[in-house]
């Protein structure tokens, strides 16, 4: 569908290594996802640093490295995104929205992390968090291999990676608190809402609208952990 042309590129044939592009963003546009980026980055380190100490502090030393797992994945994502978002357009603005996009899967695969390293049944956690981190790398080898292309693929890659867990939904609910899986699916909602505005092309300040979503969803995510860490504390 061609709504889900991405609006902040019209890619034209590549060359080696790079892709020629146009970024169609005005300036008060700009502006405003400056801001959502810096303000994201800003928090999202300050939440981070935070929650290594509470986890260092307090839980275990499999938790601890969960959840340093989960926050290298929260802030590569807030950072590659930052920097992609507000580099000038130049062949190396190409070559970082690999990494941009890359940087989802490692989110997506990240967060999952700390809630599967919970479960009950520790073979199908591990076999959970093998499947996910499986497909995260996939994903990353089209974006790395193939950018500018298979973006549709991508989309639904997202979202189906991002949906995986109901597959055994009811062995991760016996494993966590009500408020974290609240907190997981109130997120993954928000995310996918969030995907409409990533689409809609032709909606002004929609670069910047997506991106609040990503920050809101992903706040609902980093609560889900550090309840996750209280309470196995």
């Amino acid at each position: 569908m061609a709504i889900f042309r991405l609006k902040e590129l019209v890619a034209l044939p590549e060359m080696p290594g790079r892709g020629v592009f146009h970024w169609t963003y005005d300036r008060a546009e700009l502006i405003a996802d400056s801001v959502v980026h810096v303000a994201g980055l800003s928090l999202g380190l300050v939440a981070v640093a935070a929650l290594i100490v509470l986890a260092g502090l307090t839980a275990s030393t499999l938790n601890l490295v969960t959840v340093s797992i989960y926050a290298a994945g929260l802030i590569a994502m807030l950072a590659f995104s930052a920097v992609y978002n507000l580099w000038p357009v130049s062949p190396v603005k190409w070559i970082l929205r690999r990494f941009d996009h890359s940087a989802i899967y490692v989110l997506i695969a990240a967060t999952y992390t700390p809630f599967l390293a919970q479960m009950n049944d520790h073979t199908l956690g591990l076999v959970l968090l093998a499947g996910v981190w499986t497909v995260a790398f996939i994903g990353i080898a089209l974006k790395v291999v193939f950018p500018g292309r298979f973006d549709r693929l991508a989309v639904a890659l997202y979202l189906a990676l991002g949906w995986s867990g109901l597959v055994a939904y009811d062995s991760i609910a016996a494993s966590l608190t009500h408020t974290t899986l609240w907190l997981i699916a109130i997120g993954g909602v928000v995310y996918s809402v969030g995907v409409i505005f990533h689409a809609w092309q032709r909606l002004r300040f929609q670069n910047a609208i997506w991106h609040g979503f990503v920050l809101v969803a992903a706040a609902c995510h980093y609560s889900a952990v550090l309840d996750t860490v209280l309470v196995s504390s």
